[in-house]
């Protein structure tokens, strides 16, 4: 049986490397990888490559070289989420896969959207399938961690962003901007930005600092810009109501929508960032970079509403005094590395 695992895992292995493929192109659906294999031999392989186009299974069964064909229905197929059982932008793949009479699927993960969730194993088992399920099934999690947390937690992947002195100040107590990222780290954040639904800011850190909150130092789609705006009070001149990308105000006035802005009313006498958080969710949003000052970091880190924390700690530059970090709890470093006098810290929220 270990050797049959050992198999397994590393199909898997190939399968998750496909799916990583589809990164940046396939969201709000989830990364997937597929392969087909006859007597140890790969015949097939194939990823979801992009929003509403056919799923990983449909691409590793078309990839099949006409001399391989009919092996298909001998073979064994690794996908690294659950085939869906229902009818979304495309048909589903737990019929392709019983219509093909492929006799054996092996399974990283269950799908945690509730139109699939065990369904597709139960209608591949009904049809006499042999379905082995949970072949990495931490690393395929791992994988759409951003999905999983969005359909098992009703609410966005939050990241928190922000760059601080060595001394653990984030900005000044005046107005004049503390320059503190270098431009290899202002790419990376660019490409940070790039790989995320949402990009969210408080009403200081719009005004003060004038973002455009874009990924323009970098290539891919850009997120949507959410601002915190209880009263209202921005100017309307300022870069984020550049109607270059969608943009949502939340604030207690009004609910409007107009060209690319959307005003988002809350209640006042309610919590703030729950309301936010189903915002988002019932918006399809399902990550979200926090970029906010400290006063909105501090909030969703005493809140309990982070998942993973990305601090930039100029090494080399202190000031006097000024605004401090914000203070993470809860905290484990996952990485730390060094680009030029920057480190880059990644933390995981942990319980």
């Amino acid at each position: 049986m270990g050797n049959t695992s050992a198999i397994h895992k590393l199909y898997m292995q190939r399968c998750l490397q496909l799916a990583q493929l589809g990164a940046g192109a396939v969201a709000p659906n989830p990364m997937v990888g597929s392969v087909l294999v006859y007597n140890n031999r790969i015949i097939g392989e194939g990823y979801h490559q992009q929003y509403g186009k056919p799923h990983a299974e449909v691409n590793c069964i078309n990839s099949v070289q006409e001399a391989d064909k009919h092996l298909i229905n001998q073979s064994t197929i690794y996908v690294s989420l659950e085939p869906c059982a229902h009818f979304g932008k495309t048909p589903p793949c737990a019929d392709l896969i019983i219509h093909h009479k492929i006799p054996k699927v092996v399974v990283g993960c269950r799908d945690p959207f509730k139109e699939v969730n065990g369904k597709g194993i139960e209608k591949l088992q009904a049809a006499g399938i042999d379905v082995t399920l949970g072949i990495l099934d931490a690393e395929c999690k791992q994988l759409n961690k951003r999905f999983f947390t969005f359909h098992t937690k009703h609410r966005p992947y939050i990241i928190l962003k922000w760059a601080e002195t060595a001394n653990r100040f984030i900005g000044t107590n005046t107005e004049e901007r503390l320059l503190i990222s270098s431009e290899t780290t202002n790419r990376l954040v660019h490409k940070w930005r790039s790989e995320e639904a949402g990009i969210l800011v408080g009403t200081n850190t719009a005004k003060l600092d004038n973002p455009s909150l874009n990924n323009r130092l970098w290539s891919g789609k850009k997120p949507v810009r959410l601002i915190i705006d209880s009263t209202l009070q921005l100017a309307d001149s300022l870069n984020i109501f550049s109607k270059s990308q969608p943009t949502i105000l939340f604030n207690h006035l009004k609910n409007q929508e107009e060209d690319n802005l959307y005003y988002y009313q809350l209640d006042n006498k309610k919590e703030l960032l729950p309301q936010i958080m189903d915002a988002c969710y019932k918006q399809n949003i399902q990550s979200i970079l926090v970029e906010g000052g400290s006063k909105t970091l501090q909030t969703f880190i005493d809140s309990k509403l982070w998942d993973e924390a990305r601090v930039i700690t100029n090494t080399k530059l202190t000031i006097a005094n000024g605004i401090t970090s914000p203070t993470l709890k809860n905290a484990r470093v996952v990485y730390s590395r060094m680009i030029g006098e920057e480190r880059i810290e990644n933390f995981s929220y942990e319980l």
